[in-house]
């Protein structure tokens, strides 16, 4: 999947905060757009911090469709 359309997808459900340091490490905060809550990646490839928090997205995504029981 493209890096494009991972982003489109994790911006649906939260707010992205991303910078970059002095040593070119990027850091990428994802702040829940219901709940509020953050989350904070860190990573020198744009597209490994990406894919970190795309798997975030689907496992967070996974957990709040399960029937709760």
């Amino acid at each position: 999947m493209r890096n494009t359309t991972k982003l489109k997808q994790i911006l649906l459900k939260y707010d992205v905060d991303l910078s970059m340091d002095d040593e070119n490490i990027m850091k990428l905060t994802l702040v829940d757009k219901n709940t509020g809550s953050y989350v904070f990646f860190e990573h020198s490839s744009y597209s490994h911090l990406l894919s970190k928090c795309y798997s975030h997205f689907l496992k967070e995504l996974k957990t709040s469709l399960k029937p709760k029981t």
